[in-house]
């Protein structure tokens, strides 16, 4: 007879940090199942890193789930270039309430999230292709919320998930530490694509550590835009406010020293 080693169920009872109770709540258990198809398959299929599998819970599922924090209830949500299904799917373990639908366009990533999707029988729908084909914008398009995370640049990112949105529909893109710096180089594009009302937002704060980063942009109805050359005048003056507060700086510096000088 074979010794007991412990079931899949047991390694992930051990794994699972206090958090994931806090964040999953009585659905902890398909959190736990999802955890060991991603340590599992996951690695197997090439979708995670032998490296990631120590930081599973942290680093990707908890991450992910804290941002339904920004997601109103009953949402539909579009996961674009779903990978592994983050954030999807841990979006959807800890939000049933959520109408979820993953867009990936290799095979065999889809072919592990449906069967995962098909044991753990959560209401998902998964659509292959690009998100900027015409036949997925068709199947996916007019969700409430565009999800991504270490899918592309912002700029290009926007191009993918902003023709998915309702108007008013919001983009909300895990980006860690370069948020901030990403928009103010896109932002420019981003408004031309008809974005606006930008966020660079933590969430999970208490949670998760480091809590989790995401740009969010709203999709404006077009009489709501902006013209470019407003966007343009207001950033000018923007920079020039800063500008002139460096110049006006530098005024007075000059000026002490002048009088201490003449003391």
């Amino acid at each position: 007879m074979e010794p007991d080693l412990g079931g899949s169920a047991a390694r992930s009872e051990t794994d699972a940090p206090p958090a994931a109770a806090q964040v999953f709540g009585d659905r902890l258990d398909i959190a736990r199942r999802y955890y060991d198809a991603l340590a599992t398959d996951g690695v197997q299929r090439g979708l995670i890193g032998p490296r990631e599998v120590p930081r599973l819970w942290e680093r990707h599922i908890l991450n992910c789930a804290v941002v339904a924090e920004l997601i109103p209830e009953g949402a539909s949500v579009v996961d674009v270039g779903s990978g592994a299904g983050l954030p999807g799917i841990p979006l959807a373990i800890a939000r049933p309430d959520l109408r979820i639908t993953l867009v990936e366009p290799l095979l065999r990533r889809t072919v592990f999230l449906s069967e995962f999707i098909e044991a753990a029988d959560l209401g998902i729908t998964v659509v292959r292709g690009r998100a900027e084909h015409s036949g997925v914008t068709k199947e996916a398009g007019g969700a409430d919320v565009v999800t991504s995370r270490a899918v592309a640049p912002l700029a290009k990112l926007a191009h993918w998930s902003l023709p998915l949105l309702r108007d008013h529909g919001r983009m909300l893109a895990l980006k860690g530490a370069s948020a901030a710096e990403e928009l103010e180089r896109d932002r420019e594009e981003l408004v031309r694509l008809g974005a606006g009302k930008f966020e660079v937002l933590e969430c999970g704060v208490g949670v998760v550590d480091p809590p989790t980063v995401v740009l969010s942009a709203e999709l404006l109805p077009r009489g709501e835009r902006p013209s470019r050359h407003r966007e343009k005048n207001a950033r000018r003056r923007e920079h020039g406010d800063k500008h002139r507060d460096t110049v006006v700086d530098k005024v007075r510096r000059r000026a002490g020293k002048s009088t201490r000088n003449d003391d």
